[in-house]
């Protein structure tokens, strides 16, 4: 909880110490974008380098009862957004690394880019944004703190549609932000979806108006029962689920000593075999 001097009349801007949640979790990340347009609005702004005047309309088609148990038809916390009408963004914090990431992130493109009705034509088909928050690094050999990619010509690098794009904002980069992204506060949003404790957030909260309505926002969510509640339930899934990772992991690792160490008994079996062979030759 934050510390402040009275609950009826308290604001971020009283509080201090470490946050009660954080915004690398889902659920607390899909809250704040439901409970805050303005914020949704100043997020996807950043991202797409647009001015906020140009977003006239930005709308969660998928919203969850804030508070309500999560269950498994809750499980994939995304949030996918129709921009101005003309255009979807599938938002999505993820922050464990299960090796699937490539492949998960292309279908939803996929999945999502597929929404003609029936008697639409091909040509009414809807730009999407596939946008995740990572905190961790996708491409280890070539990291990048905010990464767009589309399909394209190998050769010219000519883009065969700008219709599909999947765009990565590694949180665990941010000191590799360009000048481009700092313009934009790519960099900022990253910081504040990492905040750890008060200070940080109210920092931030100075940059612009998005951002402390943000702070104003995670604020009462960190004074909701029933979010927190579910925040706890949902972190307490997550650590499960890296629990499971990590031992999954070990196994795979044992698995691969045993089969080396196989390997190498098969390899000493084999050369006494050929030595014998010769001694008998």
């Amino acid at each position: 909880m934050p510390k402040n001097k009275s609950n009826a009349t308290a604001n971020y801007r009283e509080a201090t110490g470490p946050l009660s949640i954080r915004m690398t979790n889902d659920y607390i990340f899909k809250v704040l974008m439901q409970k805050n347009p303005h914020v949704l609005k100043g997020l996807i702004s950043s991202l797409l380098h647009l001015s906020p005047k140009n977003i006239t309309d930005a709308h969660i088609l998928n919203p969850i009862i804030i508070g309500e148990r999560i269950d498994d038809k809750t499980i994939i916390l995304d949030v996918f957004v129709e921009l101005n009408y003309t255009s979807h963004i599938d938002l999505e914090m993820q922050v464990a690394d299960q090796g699937n990431w490539v492949d998960r992130s292309t279908y939803y493109l996929c999945r999502n880019y597929a929404d003609l009705e029936c008697g639409d034509g091909f040509n009414e088909t809807k730009p999407i944004y596939q946008i995740s928050f990572l905190d961790f690094t996708l491409f280890k050999d070539a990291p990048e703190f905010y990464s767009t990619n589309m399909f394209c010509n190998i050769k010219s690098h000519c883009i065969y549609s700008d219709k599909l794009s999947i765009r990565i904002v590694d949180l665990s980069k941010i000191n590799l932000a360009t000048s481009e992204d700092r313009k934009y506060n790519i960099d900022k949003w990253a910081r504040l979806f990492k905040a750890q404790t008060w200070e940080e957030i109210k920092m931030l909260s100075t940059q612009n108006t998005a951002f402390r309505e943000a702070a104003d926002t995670i604020y009462q969510m960190s004074e909701d029962k029933q979010i927190r509640r579910q925040y706890e339930a949902r972190e307490d899934y997550l650590r499960c689920q890296r629990d499971v990772e990590l031992n999954m992991q070990k196994l795979k690792e044992e698995l691969a000593q045993k089969d080396k160490a196989l390997a190498e008994k098969d390899r000493q079996i084999a050369k006494l075999k050929a030595q014998i062979a010769a001694q008998n030759g």
